[in-house]
């Protein structure tokens, strides 16, 4: 069975307020969704990429990947009126050529997932019929209705945070799809992820540890710490290259 990067950079980026969406903005000369697609690209466990694309970026996206040569992209297809209805496209796409797949379902915006986080993702869908992504909470969690006073505070060491990938055998995350576009205009109400879809399939998905630092690109703040994690892995390189030089003088 295939294991199948779904990736999704349909959103518009508006809480960014660029001029253009997030996905295409640009680090260390390369969009954001070029250095997302190429984490899968290099996984020798990928067999293939399809991505939701906003229709109006589509060329401009398909010559990006043909500058930075990925070519495990097996489609590319218009996205869709909200993050869901993107995924479902996608899954509608695959489901085309596969009769079944395991799916890791990815933020094109989220482009600092390790190469260990995909392949557990892997393993542990093809265990337990999916894996979500989560880090442990390291701050103290705290519960407000009102955004004024605290109503809870949970136990931290009960509480994750949700990332990506998300990741479901593609049979199954399709017929939940399709039961929830039955309720018409209510959809996909209150659901704001793969997992909350599971969620209410009545599925508890399986938690997959993740990296921390897998960043979603959402706000400003999170641009600048991407660019920031990149110089920092420059400069890594930079002095990794200077000290094997040194050796070699020495030697």
């Amino acid at each position: 069975m295939k294991n199948i990067a779904l990736i999704f950079a349909g959103g518009v980026g508006s809480r960014m307020g660029a001029s253009i969406p997030k996905q295409f903005l640009e680090v260390s000369n390369k969009p954001i969704i070029i250095h997302t697609l190429e984490l899968f690209e290099l996984n020798e466990n990928i067999d293939e990429i399809y991505i939701g694309c906003i229709e109006d970026y589509i060329p401009y996206l398909q010559q990006m990947i043909d500058r930075f040569n990925v070519g495990k992209i097996a489609k590319i297809y218009p996205g869709g009126s909200s993050g869901q209805d993107t995924i479902y496209r996608g899954l509608c796409a695959i489901k085309e050529n596969n009769d079944n797949a395991v799916v890791l379902i990815h933020d094109g915006v989220r482009p600092l997932v390790t190469e260990e986080t995909i392949n557990n993702c892997i393993t542990d869908a093809a265990k337990y019929g999916s894996a979500i992504t989560v880090t442990p909470a390291f701050e103290t969690p705290i519960i407000s209705l009102n955004g004024n006073l605290v109503d809870s505070m949970p136990k931290r060491q009960f509480v994750y945070t949700a990332q990506a990938p998300q990741c479901f055998n593609l049979n199954d995350i399709m017929l939940w799809h399709y039961k929830e576009r039955l309720k018409g205009d209510s959809a996909y109400e209150g659901i704001v992820d793969s997992c909350g879809l599971a969620m209410a399939n009545g599925v508890r998905p399986h938690l997959t540890t993740g990296n921390r630092g897998n960043v979603k690109v959402t706000t400003n703040e999170d641009y600048l710490t991407l660019i920031a994690n990149n110089l920092a892995n420059d400069f890594g390189q930079f002095m990794d290259l200077r000290q094997n030089s040194l050796e070699k003088k020495r030697k």
